[in-house]
């Protein structure tokens, strides 16, 4: 079963290569993985979903994949079926490349899901390469403003860091003797304390790049601002919390004294990404520029959480903390670009200073775009405000009021400035496209389509559903809070 969910995009894509028609074969395939993927959310621990073929003997080395025990992976699929849906209803195909439109979406999806869904620390890393392919074509081909520096921009990030992940992965391989994910976990004494340092640096590095983590995260920003909505809303959504996701499921269990060496200098490192970030969001003239520096900038949130369960490894609050806000962030950013690539068909322009009362012409829109800002900047109700309240608990939870506040708590305490940068720069923006006088750009424009408003919706209601009810989620993760 599993294993039908990664190679329906895959399918799907050759499909569309050999001359289905595009855009009717993605959202079929989508909403095939939709149903499967919701489906997995209530049934995940039957057996029926583990798959594994062996691939080499010497090194054992098998295409596998499952739902470890700790819910994790399922909610990461979840994450990518949803947005994969509301990414292939989203935006419009330039006429005479919905083939690479559609197929490159969906295979971006299709790596996604199998990186999310591997047991195998190869097919891990793999389908994480394979999902980037399409991502710096779409950027490169079908980009706007500077696609061509931004692609380059972005493979020679994400080319390095993957290079320094592989290394860290082939260490811990080497170290462990197998490539099995669960094999290597209970075999994580074998990793010798001298060589965690160096191991935890590499996947910090190669995990961090992938994720934008200050100071490697100048790709991250200009890549979304060129990239058409899908990739906008896949990458930025899913695929750069691959990188999160294997802090959580490799590095955490396999090298912690390694990653509490340096956990200090990755509490400085996630306040780059809130802190100063945040204030370089601020100064954006451009919504989507604006946005690719949110979407860095709240991923230092989720490093906090992470560096909680570094700190603290019985830390029972920091591992749903962070997988929660990885939804949450991923739903509500990807709705975010989906409404920029609206703004922008709709008005010719996502310059701040060329919009501005959009709300008369398009009231629908104002009101959509106003939930998906609200979510951002953590309003109470949606998905955004339950993982920061329980990322900024779980940095609290080790706190002993005879030693004082220890980094972890320091690094909170100035994270919460965070939340009013958001509200700044995100307000700062609705007010200039939405309210003031209509001008050129806006006093003609349409209101939101139908067909525009269906994956809106899909991903309002997820925002609404985990944000009224989080338990949705954390019980998954063995953790009902």
């Amino acid at each position: 079963m599993l294993a039908l969910l990664v190679l329906i995009p895959i399918a799907a894509f050759i499909a569309i290569l050999l001359g289905a028609p595009a855009r009717l074969t993605a959202v079929g395939a989508s909403a095939t993985n939709l149903a499967l993927g919701l489906c997995a959310v209530f049934t995940w621990k039957c057996p029926s979903w583990s798959f594994s073929v062996p691939v080499m003997e010497k090194p054992a080395m098998n295409l596998a994949f499952g739902f470890p025990p700790d819910g994790m992976s399922v909610i990461m699929v979840a994450l990518t079926v949803i947005v994969t849906m509301a990414a292939v209803l989203s935006g419009k195909a330039p006429e005479g490349r919905e083939k690479l439109y559609f197929g490159s979406s969906l295979l971006i999806s299709g790596g996604a899901l199998g990186a999310f869904a591997a047991t195998d620390l190869f097919f891990f890393y793999a389908f994480h390469e394979l999902a980037l392919i399409p991502t710096f074509l779409m950027i490169g081909i079908l980009g706007r403003g500077n696609r061509k520096e931004a692609a380059w921009k972005i493979t020679i990030y994400l080319g390095l860091g993957s290079i320094i992940l592989l290394a860290g992965l082939v260490w811990l391989a080497n170290l462990t003797g197998t490539f099995d994910i669960a094999t290597m976990i209970a075999c994580k004494g074998s990793v010798d304390p001298a060589a965690q340092k160096g191991i935890a640096a590499l996947l910090l590095v190669g995990f961090g790049t992938l994720v934008s983590l200050f100071p490697f995260h100048s790709w991250a920003a200009p890549a979304y601002a060129s990239a058409p909505a899908p990739v906008a809303m896949l990458h930025a959504g899913v695929l750069k919390k691959f990188g999160l996701y294997g802090l959580l499921r490799i590095a955490i269990p396999l090298v912690p004294d390694g990653l509490n060496v340096w956990l200090n200098l990755l509490l400085v490192l996630l306040l780059g990404n809130i802190l100063w970030i945040g204030f370089v969001t601020i100064n954006q003239k451009r919504l989507d520029s604006m946005l690719g520096y949110s979407s860095v900038m709240h991923m230092g949130y989720i490093f906090l959480a992470i560096a909680a369960l570094i700190a603290f490894p019985g830390n029972t609050l920091a591992m749903p903390a962070a997988v929660l806000l990885m939804f949450a962030h991923g739903i509500s950013i990807a709705l975010l670009f989906g409404l920029a690539d609206v703004i922008e068909r709709h008005t010719g322009s996502l310059d701040l200073a060329d919009l501005g009362g959009l709300a008369k012409a398009a009231p629908k829109l104002a009101f959509i775009f106003g939930i998906a800002a609200m979510a951002s900047i953590g309003l109470p109700g949606l998905a955004n405000f339950a993982g920061e309240v329980l990322v900024f608990l779980s940095a609290f939870k080790s706190y002993n009021g005879t030693a004082g506040l220890g980094p972890v708590q320091i690094a909170g305490i100035c994270s919460v400035w965070g939340v009013v940068i958001s509200a700044v720069y995100m307000l700062r923006a609705y007010r200039n496209i939405f309210h003031g006088p209509s001008v050129k750009a806006t006093e003609s424009a349409m209101d939101i389509s139908l067909a525009d408003r269906i994956p809106a919706v899909l991903l309002i209601v997820a925002l609404f559903a985990v944000g009224l009810y989080p338990n949705i989620l954390l019980n998954l993760l063995k953790q009902v809070l």
